[in-house]
């Protein structure tokens, strides 16, 4: 359990954003909107999918012109990789952000990376500096204490997560078969209470709070499940659609 109380934001999406929506940029201006300097310093951490190339590259395609952005590689860094602890470099680099956005693919890869070399650390103290910490998928999940992971094979909990937000979360809640009858399932044998997220929504934490939550799509959403009594709840969060006219991005909240 963390004991973080930073003040810096955290978007998390179950789906959406540059990888999963070319075509549509309300969810990465929403997060860019975040940051305290315009144009925004993002660096886009692509560890769960292995560092793929081919999302680096989409990457930069989205969000060139829209900020300032960078990557952060983690697989064949051999400077790093002689470092299992974190490094000055890494400490400077990450310093240097305004905003952290998170590809998918394998949290549980993802976690062992990060810790190995001290980025886990690094990320909470961004955080607790004011940085965005936004992401898709494992981008989402891996912010919270457990959740729901395909990481494994199947849909199976995972344990370890950051938990800067000490919640459970299960993404694309929607998107996939199985999500949601598994996250129930989980919370009914014992994993804590905490949020889902359709493809297409993200929830938004300033600090320790959740916000509010938004989406990219009319009809996506947001939920609440927990287990009261012995039945698991799910409660649908009010959402913001952040294509409506009057939709502002809430910096500095």
């Amino acid at each position: 359990m963390s004991s973080n109380r930073g003040d810096g934001h955290i978007v998390a999406m179950g789906g959406g954003g540059f990888s999963m929506e070319p075509d549509n940029p309300l969810m990465d201006d929403f997060v860019l909107g975040l940051s305290r300097q315009q144009p925004a310093r993002v660096c886009f951490i692509p560890t769960a999918s292995a560092d793929s190339a081919t999302y680096i590259v989409r990457f930069y395609r989205a969000l060139s012109g829209r900020c300032i952005p960078t990557d952060l590689t983690l697989w064949n860094s051999p400077s790093l990789a002689r470092q299992p602890s974190r490094t000055s470099e890494l400490d400077t680099f990450v310093r240097e952000q305004d905003v952290i956005y998170v590809g998918g693919g394998d949290t549980a890869n993802l976690l062992v990376l990060w810790r190995r070399h001290g980025l886990d650390v690094l990320l909470r103290e961004a955080y607790s500096r004011g940085a965005v910490l936004a992401g898709v998928s494992a981008g989402m999940l891996c912010w919270f204490t457990d959740g729901v992971t395909d990481s494994y094979g199947g849909l199976e909990p995972l344990r370890d997560g950051l938990g800067i937000i000490d919640a459970s979360a299960c993404p694309h809640y929607d998107g996939e078969p199985g999500r949601r009858a598994t996250y129930h399932r989980l919370i009914a044998a014992g994993m804590q209470s905490g949020y889902a997220a359709d493809d297409g929504a993200a929830l938004h934490f300033h600090g320790q709070t959740l916000v509010e939550t938004v989406s990219s799509r009319p009809q996506a959403s947001a939920y609440r499940v927990e287990l009261v009594g012995k039945s698991v709840t799910e409660t649908r969060l009010p959402v913001r659609f952040l294509g409506e006219r009057d939709a502002v991005a809430v910096a500095g909240v």
